[in-house]
């Protein structure tokens, strides 16, 4: 089937299009609403604008495929083949990803809200500015993600891995990140007010002039981070490990340091939980 016959039989009101290939067709702002795509391949396609709204995608190939501003709002992508697609400017609010692989992916400026990536695997995608708000992201692979200036408010985190990655001036009020693993992280200026941060990996991370106000950051290792002019004011860190930690010039006002390890930590010009500024 080539993608003019595909456009004619859907028109005619068909919507099951299983198994189809389509290897490289050029479908460039379609309509292809709710059709039944499950397991084909669009691999290398163009779909730039197209609407594919509510279609069944699951287990389709669309690597190296490009959605540019592509509408794919509750569309269903699990398991799919997304390795180095295009998705940048797209709109897949409210759409499942779970378990597909989005390695090298460009996700620019997509609006992901309340979209589910569990399981999913972003190692090396570009999520630069997507809009993250309260989606699932529990389990996925964001290794050396870029996610600069992305919006992860409320964004449920959960034994994520993001090692290496880059969230500089991300927002992530609100957020989960209970037992994610953010070794090596870049996390400057980013925003995690009241984000719940226990039983979290973030050894050598940088967190330089981030804030972390009423954030819980109990049972978490920030051995050797750089917290620098970090603001944690009333967070609790409890049960933390700061070995060698950097926290020079930090803001650590009514913060709970109860049971946190401060050996070795570089504490030159914090204010500290009493108001007084350490020497």
């Amino acid at each position: 089937m080539n993608a003019g016959e595909l456009l004619k039989r859907y028109a005619a009101g068909e919507r099951d299009f299983r198994d189809i290939s389509l290897r490289g067709a050029s479908l460039i702002g379609v309509d292809l609403s709710q059709a039944n795509l499950r397991g084909s391949d669009l691999s290398e396609s163009n779909l730039t604008g197209a609407s594919l709204q509510l279609a069944n995608l699951r287990e389709v190939n669309l690597s190296k495929a490009i959605l540019r501003g592509t509408d794919l709002h509750a569309t269903n992508l699990i398991s799919c083949n997304l390795t180095q697609a295009n998705f940048s400017e797209a709109n897949l609010s409210d759409a499942s990803l779970r378990a597909s692989d989005l390695s090298g992916a460009n996700l620019s400026g997509a609006n992901l809200k309340e979209a589910i990536l569990s399981e999913s695997i972003l190692r090396d995608a570009n999520l630069s500015r997507a809009k993250l708000l309260e989606a699932s992201l529990s389990r996925t692979n964001l290794s050396k993600a870029i996610l600069m200036g992305a919006i992860l408010e409320e964004a449920n985190l959960t034994n994520a891995t993001l090692i290496q990655a880059n969230l500089k001036g991300a927002n992530l009020v609100k957020a989960i990140l209970n037992g994610a693993n953010f070794s090596g992280a870049n996390l400057t200026q980013v925003d995690l007010s009241r984000a719940k941060i226990s039983g979290t990996n973030m050894t050598n991370t940088i967190l330089m002039g981030a804030k972390l106000r009423g954030a819980s950051v109990s049972w978490t290792t920030l051995r050797g981070a750089n917290l620098t002019k970090a603001n944690l004011y009333r967070a609790k860190l409890c049960w933390s490990n700061l070995t060698e930690a950097i926290l020079v010039e930090a803001v650590l006002i009514d913060a709970n340091l109860d049971q946190a390890n401060l050996r070795g930590a570089k504490l030159t010009g914090a204010i500290m939980p009493d108001g007084a500024s350490h020497d």
